[in-house]
């Protein structure tokens, strides 16, 4: 929700999930944001990277630890209109 709060217009967030396998779950959130930087696709997991004013920069590198020990992953994809954020876990 931080990511859109100067969008001029609809703020949309979509969340949806999919068995992208037997094995594994995806989940995708979209945020229709201004989006990031080209290049900081990857930095934003490491730790006390941030792109908020006031931000701590651990909360996306904490989320990468968690899906990691459960066999998961996460990755940010920039997008038109925002960011997409992926991530997968082993059912």
């Amino acid at each position: 929700m931080d990511a859109m709060k100067d969008v001029q217009g609809p703020r949309i967030l979509e969340i949806c999930s999919a068995m992208l396998n037997e094995a594994t779950i995806v989940f995708l959130v979209c945020d229709k944001g201004l989006g990031f930087e080209e290049g900081v696709e990857e930095k934003v997991f490491e730790p006390f990277f941030t792109t908020k004013p006031k931000g701590a920069g651990m909360g996306l590198a904490i989320r990468r630890s968690i899906a990691g020990a459960h066999a998961g992953r996460i990755r940010a994809v920039r997008s038109e209109h925002g960011t997409v954020f992926e991530f997968t876990l082993k059912v």
